[in-house]
């Protein structure tokens, strides 16, 4: 059985919402308070670039097994206009919203894998990311 929950994002209150999930669902599953931190935080920028960029999506988190890993996997989803140009946005320091620019390169950085899927045009435009820490 695959026990995934998720937030809507639409205003900023439901960033603190996933923010508190995803360190109830850490905890929970042995995560140390380092790796706790680290999660909600990558959860914290990830929804925040929903907020921003997209106006709207989700955040979904579930507990992954790999072999003997055990770990947490974060999915940030959502239909905004997609990422025209992945490897900008990837560069530390890039930020279109006048902040740090650690968004994204921060959020791998947190994060044992990273993986991002953007579309652009069409019915299928938006955003999928997905984020996976394994406790050590």
């Amino acid at each position: 059985m695959t026990f995934q929950s998720c937030v809507k994002i639409i205003n900023e209150w439901d960033i603190v919402a996933a923010r508190q999930l995803g360190r109830k669902i850490s905890k929970e599953i042995g995560f140390g308070t380092v790796d706790q931190a680290r999660i909600t935080t990558a959860i914290s920028e990830l929804a925040r670039n929903i907020f921003l960029y997209a106006g709207n999506g989700e955040i979904c988190i579930r507990k992954v097994a790999e072999g003997t890993k055990n770990g947490l996997e974060i999915i940030a989803k959502d239909h905004g206009p997609g990422i025209i140009d992945i490897r900008k946005v990837m560069q530390d320091g890039y930020t279109t919203s006048g902040g740090l620019g650690a968004g994204l390169p921060g959020v791998k950085r947190l994060m044992d894998d990273f993986d991002i899927e953007s579309k652009t045009g069409g019915d299928e435009k938006g955003t999928v990311i997905r984020a996976t820490k394994w406790i050590r």
